[in-house]
């Protein structure tokens, strides 16, 4: 394929990685503000939003990686 049609490709696909981990970030934060205030169980509550995040941003990744592998065949 080709490396000029699929290095924008990559950057796009990164970003969002990056915003996705971003946004995991951001509700960890938000579940450690549970817990420190001793609302354990809603701390674990709101941490399960963070999974999918990880989940998507995994996927994004092995996309980036084989992007990157077809551009050098």
């Amino acid at each position: 394929m080709d490396r000029a049609t699929i290095e924008p490709a990559i950057r796009i696909v990164l970003t969002e990685i990056h915003s996705n981990l971003n946004e995991a970030a951001r509700i960890a934060k938000a579940a450690e503000a549970c817990a420190l205030a001793g609302s354990i169980t809603e701390a674990v509550t709101v941490s399960m939003d963070i999974e999918q995040l990880i989940y998507e941003a995994g996927r994004l990744q092995d996309a980036a990686s084989l992007l990157n592998r077809l551009s050098r065949e």
